[in-house]
């Protein structure tokens, strides 16, 4: 009888074979497209770049076999530039999937190449929930937060506080707008009534006459429907101003990160309630991972910074099962496979691409109650993400109406 050994051998050769075969270019290359230098520097930047390394350093640097590489560029807050970097890793640099694009605009411009190259694109850093609704697609995932959910959360609950009357400070731009206009609807649609609105152009220095306005409205609640730089710079202005000084007007930060408290301190954001998607001090998983991601940038990260480690891990994994870095396999794979990570636990990625996972309302500290650096935020709500996202009823995604 002949050994059965050189066939299992030469088997194992031939699946091994197979599987570095299906690796394109002999790499899996991935792609971030993020603000290095600007308004959203602080938020996304080096520390989404780092923690895009910390996950593919975890992951072993290889997949089936083959070296995973990062590349990382400043498309400075610009659709076009954006675009066309986006279309340049797709079509000459074998970029395999960009794992995130800072702010919604430069995103919109991307998940419409994404498209039209058939590439995985997954966003972490911009909100805006249209990713998932009218211009969702078969190759994107939205993965840390958006702006239904956003509003969803913080408007019903100040409304729900007694917050009725609402004036926006709106950054002039695809982000600011739609998340104005989904917090107008819960406002409506809990009993408030929005009174007006001033938008300003993104990256302004002077919020006085926008503040001036926001007083004369006489609204029990000013919504930041802005982002980064101009969310800090609006909450100090509107300190300095005295806005809420007479007890009669409330700030609601419709997007509010850690590094924008850590920017305002705790003397002027103490009180306000935002939502989130991730805080480094929710349990010894987070704390655990946001140490170490502290030992490299001295920051703590924020829920986009800790979604694209998770999102990374996640396309890896689903690399690693489809046995390929061809679009469609993977795709397939990241929305079967269950995510549970420090970052989310029994999350999933819906067909239209919105990773749905629990959202937080915290209220921020005052500054007696912080008991430790970073220690900003008290829990207020845990909302399940099946009501924290927008429901399939009211999506216009025709990838959930088959």
């Amino acid at each position: 009888m002949k050994s059965t050994k050189p066939i299992i051998a030469a088997a194992i050769a031939a699946a091994s074979f197979t599987a570095h075969a299906a690796v394109s270019d002999d790499v899996v290359k991935i792609g971030l497209l993020l603000d290095m230098s600007g308004l959203y520097a602080d938020v996304t930047g080096r520390g989404s770049a780092t923690a895009a390394q910390m996950a593919i350093d975890d992951f072993g640097g290889k997949v089936l076999g083959k070296k995973v590489e990062l590349v990382v560029v400043d498309h400075q807050n610009k659709a076009d530039i954006a675009a066309n970097k986006a279309r340049e890793w797709f079509d000459t640099d074998k970029v395999d999937a960009i794992l995130d694009v800072a702010a919604s605009a430069p995103a919109l411009a991307v998940l419409d190449v994404a498209r039209q190259k058939n590439k995985i694109v997954v966003f972490s850093g911009p909100g805006s929930e249209r990713i998932t609704n009218d211009l969702c697609t078969p190759v994107s995932v939205h993965y840390a937060y958006d702006t239904y959910a956003l509003a969803n959360s913080t408007a019903r609950a100040m409304v729900q506080r007694g917050g009725k009357s609402w004036f926006f400070l709106t950054a002039d731009y695809a982000f600011g707008h739609t998340l104005q206009q989904s917090a107008t609807t819960v406002v409506n649609e809990t009993g408030g009534q929005v009174l007006g609105a001033a938008r300003h152009p993104i990256n302004t220095s002077d919020f006085a006459s926008y503040l001036l306005q926001a007083q004369a409205s006489k609204a029990q609640v000013v919504g930041l429907a802005n982002a980064g730089g101009d969310t800090v710079n609006a909450i100090k202005a509107a300190s300095e101003f005295g806005l809420t000084r007479n007890g009669t007007q409330k700030m609601a930060g419709l997007l509010l990160y850690i590094n924008d408290i850590h920017a305002i301190g705790l003397k002027t954001a103490q009180g306000l309630v935002l939502t989130e998607g991730f805080y480094w001090d929710m349990n010894d998983a987070t704390r655990a991972w946001s140490r170490k991601y502290f030992d490299r940038v001295k920051k703590m990260p924020n829920m986009s910074q800790a979604g694209v480690y998770s999102s990374v891990t996640h396309y890896l994994k689903s690399v690693q099962a489809a046995g390929t870095d061809d679009t469609a396999p993977v795709m397939k794979q990241m929305k079967a496979l269950p995510i549970n990570d420090f970052f989310a636990k029994n999350a999933r990625i819906r067909e239209d691409g919105r990773m749905i996972h629990d959202m937080y309302l915290f209220e921020v500290k005052k500054p007696e109650e912080s008991k430790y650096p970073w220690d900003y935020y008290k829990l207020l709500a845990t909302i399940p993400g099946d009501q924290a996202f927008m429901p399939v009823a009211k999506s216009q995604c025709p990838l959930l109406k088959k």
